[in-house]
């Protein structure tokens, strides 16, 4: 089978994340790589092959160029993933899918009007104990669902921010603990248990020098009837694991750094504990991705939809959703502020 060509935009740390794991795909080949910083993308490059180009079109135009990943700055996703469909490219954009849904909107008309595919990296939807998670949702082994409780009580360093152009700013970031970090949760939470809406939220700065929000409070509910609450912030040092506490009328599932770690159901042994499986990631404390094979299943997939015309796991449609219910919840805080 040939390989796919793709080239990657960006030229930060999640760009290296991209290029390890297109690494590590048979059927992959990275051709390209635009950025804004030479001596970076030039530096991967070397390690991992591709011609580096700071010039955006110029990229764009490079010969057998096939898909791109896009994961520069969120507020630039929909302006360059419009860019990349414009030339026929087939467009896998890096979570958020962008930073509002007009945008978002915006990308996925343009790549149903070019005949693209357009995909979200949203690599937990993936994660083996996750999906296990969904199946048993789904199959109704908890009843009735009645309580959520979501917790991202992540931290970031000062620096994470100081040394940024675009980290916690309105303009590039979208938002900040919540768009940044909690849109996984927030993408996660519509996977497993389906619409909700927004009761009351919150969100405050409380130790970091940003623009946007380092901590948000939302009270959730769910279609299905189920109360939730979610929590995210990047300033709970040192930071910890992400835990989801999922309670229907027949038992408490729970899921910590990405692996069930209880499962209490009333009168039914339930094996699905398995402690082997935990997220390798240090997330709670590091924006870096130690560990891209979550990446690399991504990728895989939605190179799979291209070869065979059909539809990653998160379209451009899924994508949006995140970025909606986020958007309702920064209303819903400033109507709180106001009051």
């Amino acid at each position: 089978m040939t390989p796919i060509n793709l080239g990657l935009i960006g030229g930060g740390n999640i760009t290296t994340t991209h290029a390890r794991a297109v690494a590590a795909i048979l059927g992959a080949e990275l051709v390209a790589v635009y950025g804004t910083n030479r001596e970076k993308i030039e530096q991967l490059c070397r390690q991992f092959g591709g011609r580096p180009y700071t010039d955006f079109n110029s990229f764009l135009q490079h010969p057998r160029l096939e898909m791109v990943i896009v994961g520069g700055p969120s507020g630039l996703h929909a302006t360059q993933g419009i860019a990349a469909a414009q030339q026929g490219l087939h467009v896998l954009v890096e979570k958020p899918i962008d930073i509002c849904t007009e945008r978002a909107d915006a990308l996925i008309a343009e790549c149903q009007k070019a005949g693209v595919k357009l995909g979200v990296i949203f690599q937990d939807r993936f994660k083996q104990d996750i999906c296990r998670l969904r199946h048993f949702v789904q199959e109704g082994r908890l009843g009735r669902l009645l309580l959520v409780d979501a917790r991202v009580k992540w931290y970031r360093p000062p620096e994470y921010y100081r040394d940024s152009r675009w980290r916690g700013t309105w303009a590039l970031d979208g938002g900040g603990a919540l768009m940044n970090q909690g849109v996984h949760t927030v993408d996660l939470l519509l996977w497993l248990l389906g619409d909700l809406k927004i009761i009351k939220a919150r969100t405050a700065t409380l130790l970091h020098e940003i623009e946007t929000e380092d901590t948000a409070l939302v009270l959730l509910e769910f279609s299905n009837g189920a109360l939730g609450t979610l929590l995210t912030t990047t300033a709970a040092y040192p930071g910890y694991s992400r835990r989801i506490e999922i309670t229907g009328s027949e038992g408490t599932v729970v899921l910590q750094n990405d692996c069930i770690v209880k499962a209490d159901l009333l009168g039914e042994p339930v094996a699905l504990i398995r402690e082997d499986l935990s997220d390798r990631n240090p997330s709670s404390s590091s924006p870096l991705v130690a560990d891209f094979r979550g990446h690399q299943l991504v990728i895989e997939d939605f190179i799979r939809a291209v070869r065979e015309n059909g539809t990653p796991r998160c379209d451009g449609t899924e994508g949006r959703r995140s970025v909606a219910v986020i958007e309702e919840i920064y209303r819903c805080a400033e109507v709180t502020k106001l009051k």
